[in-house]
């Protein structure tokens, strides 16, 4: 049985990370470890996470039995204004960002392999279904979520920032693969260290990203003396929300200094940030926004635009939009932004609408444009009042097109011959020269065999934010960016396929008990012989023991395998790391 979601409202290019869950994937292992997470989770996080956590399971769909159907939950999430729609893996962060702008969770629907049932670092529907989605039961960190969303869309994200998202993602799901080797994840690892050694700045995305991890996924709320989780990452990893709470653990009173703060996805965190509610983290969102390009322009966002050397838009105070990628800009003698010059295919928009005839392919290779105050034309003085491109009228039209000259007052000329026009809300957006020559000084920024120069009009830049502003349009030229891992993955092998049987045959029986209240006599001598299976060939196999002795405690069997089966927990146990040991150490305390 595959899932299906229809969501007519998404754009094209964000469906093309949507998946169909396929529920027949899910081994019966999958689902047995799934059981074992939620079940020692919630007694722990009945006192020690956010209040709406419980309610918010039941809220959105989430059982303790089965991995959940993510068209279920995106039918329970209506009720609070969201929707969910299932994705494989790792997707690109800007990508699940513009999901929570939108209001719909993106869930990945793979599930975590038995080995990594503490935690993994690949994103896995224990983290999304049983992490994020609870949460969101509460309003007012649903609103918190939304706008996280749309303030993300809006920031600036580097070259570096897309190499280390695809090296994280990369030895993420290598971690995951039940095929890897560990030379294979040794090899993932240095890329990720090689990705991480080059990057020079903290780009928007990378404060946007920090602000996400320390809230988000790894947030705490509350007063000092009584933390409660609420971080999606916490509530997804049975071993790091346990110790979290723990003095070891510093609890860091939350402001927007959190974005200052890097952090290592591959360890558990040595210190969180505690808020005492869901509004100071708007506070601290809105801090972060008057700091980003899109919000203060000028040349300080146009330097955080070239330095990314990724697809922004820039925004004049007329209305234009220009997208593409910043690859320089000049300045006059006052240190005002005066040429603009983007790389590769560039769109001109308006009110977030590619200008007919004015799209990437067209601009295949590149635009550049003067901007600032018009001084003269032709010669001719202009007010003060009149200095905008923008602004210019019929009469000064005609006084172009038989051949213009156009004097900025950063000394950029500007002589050819006008052919068109566009205008919006009554303002020109764009004047088109023919036989154009464009320079400053001795420079020459513009040739007439360059073809048509369409120049964008407006004196200041106003805003600079990451993305195009038409970005379906733009993205159907350039191919957006790059799609994650694909198909929803198994973890059945040819390796763990009878073992997985002997879980299902649990599985099984504990439904029929169940269904008729009692467990037969023929049933017992039936998980006695499973026990026998293990311990002859899986007997480092802890957690189909443990449901073997769930079994037992559950329906007072008094079973033969009740103390050899406690017995060899205990052994494997003492040998395991202390992260497993203590989360088998809690499945016993609940027998």
């Amino acid at each position: 049985m595959k899932t299906q979601h229809d969501h007519e409202l998404i754009p094209d290019y964000l469906k093309t990370y949507i998946v169909e869950q396929e529920p027949s994937l899910y081994t019966a292992m999958d689902h047995a470890s799934w059981r074992y997470i939620l079940k020692i989770s919630q007694a722990f996080f009945a006192k020690h996470a956010h209040q709406k956590y419980q309610d918010g399971l039941r809220e959105t769909g989430i059982s303790t039995d089965r991995i959940p159907l993510i068209s279920e939950m995106d039918e329970r999430l209506k009720k609070f204004g969201w929707r969910a729609v299932a994705v494989s893996g790792f997707i690109p962060p800007a990508v699940f960002m513009e999901f929570l702008a939108k209001g719909i969770m993106p869930i990945a629907c793979d599930m975590r392999k038995i080995e990594n049932l503490t935690y993994t670092p690949a994103p896995d529907i224990v983290h999304e279904a049983a992490g994020h989605a609870p949460i969101i039961a509460d309003a007012e960190y649903a609103d918190y979520l939304h706008h996280y969303g749309e303030l993300a869309e809006k920031a600036i994200y580097s070259s570096q920032d897309l190499a280390v998202y695809e090296a994280v993602r990369n030895l993420s799901e290598v971690k995951e693969d039940p095929h890897s080797t560990r030379e294979t994840i040794e090899v993932a690892r240095k890329q990720l260290d090689h990705a991480l050694a080059a990057v020079d700045h903290v780009s928007e995305a990378s404060q946007l990203g920090r602000m996400g991890w320390w809230t988000i996924e790894y947030g705490l709320i509350g007063t000092p003396n009584e933390p409660k989780i609420y971080g999606a990452g916490l509530l997804s990893s049975v071993s790091e929300s346990y110790d979290c709470l723990s003095p070891e653990v510093s609890k860091v009173p939350f402001s927007v200094d959190c974005v200052d703060l890097s952090f290592d996805i591959t360890r558990p965190q040595p210190q969180l940030f505690l808020a005492p509610d869901f509004q100071t983290l708007k506070r601290g969102l809105n801090d972060l926004a008057s700091r980003m390009s899109y919000q203060k322009g000028g040349v300080e966002s146009l330097e955080k635009a070239a330095q990314a050397k990724t697809t922004t838009t820039t925004v004049l105070e007329s209305g234009i939009q220009i997208s593409g990628t910043l690859t320089e800009f000049m300045k006059d003698d006052r240190g005002a932004a005066c040429y603009l010059k983007f790389q590769g295919p560039t769109q001109l928009c308006y009110q977030n609408h590619e200008i007919e005839n004015q799209g990437p392919d067209y601009h295949l290779h590149g635009f550049s444009t003067p901007i600032g105050p018009v001084t003269r034309i032709n010669g001719q003085a202009l007010p003060q009042s009149k200095r905008s491109a923008a602004d210019f009228s019929a009469d000064e039209f005609n006084a172009l097109k038989k051949g213009g000259h156009l004097e900025f007052e950063s000394g950029v000329i500007v002589e050819g011959q006008l052919i068109g026009h566009v205008n919006k809300n009554r303002k020109n957006v764009i004047l088109s020269f023919e036989n154009c020559t464009v320079r400053k000084g001795n420079v020459i920024l513009f040739q007439p065999e360059w073809g048509t120069f369409d120049m964008a009009c407006g004196t200041v830049v106003t805003s600079v934010y990451g993305h195009a502003a038409d970005r379906t349009r733009y993205l159907k030229v350039t191919g957006g960016l790059k799609q994650a891992s694909g198909k929803p993955k198994t973890n059945l092998t040819p390796e763990n396929q009878q073992l997985n049987e002997l879980y299902q045959k649990v599985r099984t029986f504990r439904e029929i008990a169940s269904k008729e209240g009692k467990i037969s006599q023929n049933t017992i001598v039936e998980l006695q012989n499973i026990q026998k299976n293990l311990d002859n060939h899986y007997p480092n196999d802890w957690l189909l023991q443990y449901e073997l002795l769930e079994l037992n405690a559950q329906w007072k069997l008094k079973a033969p395998w009740e103390k050899s089966g406690l017995q060899k927990l205990i052994k494997i146990i003492e040998l395991a790391p202390k992260q497993l040991r203590d989360t088998i150490l809690r499945g016993i305390e609940l027998l």
